[in-house]
């Protein structure tokens, strides 16, 4: 699951799936690294120009889904795309966020490698720091919502089930850098 509903607004209200990189919307990018790093169906939730972001990117095999709630922050996209995953016979979800760029297939692989059941429960790690992607067991995804809050999302879920989350180790293969203001704008191609 791709959250890219982030309306910007450090970037002067630029939303983020918008953005170019190597040409292309910032939000294609991560829908290949989805899609190369083994996950499938992908599902994508937007919000800020949501319309936009459909008539500009190549969404093509994705299920969409609109967050009208998005300008409450990640949480609120995070229960809507969890929220649309429910009833599709899914056993778990990784989740990885448009605005790293420096995050492609080979840590989506990596975390989804690290799948067991639907209790489990997996993320980065960036020289032994938690990051993106995460994975959620789909038996987790209740619990995971009803705390997904704010800009916080899964971190106070993450906080206190730390002993049981699978750190996988990914600094080798990715950069787990943000772009949220306008000088990581650089980072873009």
């Amino acid at each position: 699951m791709l959250l890219a509903a982030g309306g910007g607004r450090r970037l002067g209200g630029r939303p983020k799936a918008l953005l170019e990189h190597r040409g292309r919307p910032l939000v294609e990018h991560a829908l290949r690294a989805l899609r190369n790093g083994g996950c499938g169906p992908v599902h994508v939730v937007l919000g800020a120009a949501a319309e936009t972001v459909q008539a500009r990117a190549d969404l093509s095999g994705c299920t969409v889904t609109v967050n009208p709630q998005w300008p409450e922050g990640m949480g609120s996209s995070l229960r809507a795309g969890l929220g649309a995953l429910a009833g599709t016979g899914a056993d778990a979800a990784l989740v990885l966020l448009v605005d790293q760029p420096g995050i492609g297939a080979q840590a989506v692989a990596r975390v989804r490698s690290a799948y067991r059941s639907r209790v489990s429960l997996a993320a980065a790690s960036y020289d032994g720091e938690r990051g993106h992607p995460v994975l959620f067991g789909a038996d987790r995804w209740t619990d995971v919502a009803t705390g997904a809050v704010g800009d916080q999302g899964a971190r106070t879920y993450l906080r206190t089930h730390r002993d049981a989350i699978t750190l996988v180790e990914c600094s080798d293969v990715a950069e787990a850098y943000d772009i949220d203001t306008a000088e990581d704008l650089t980072h873009l191609e």
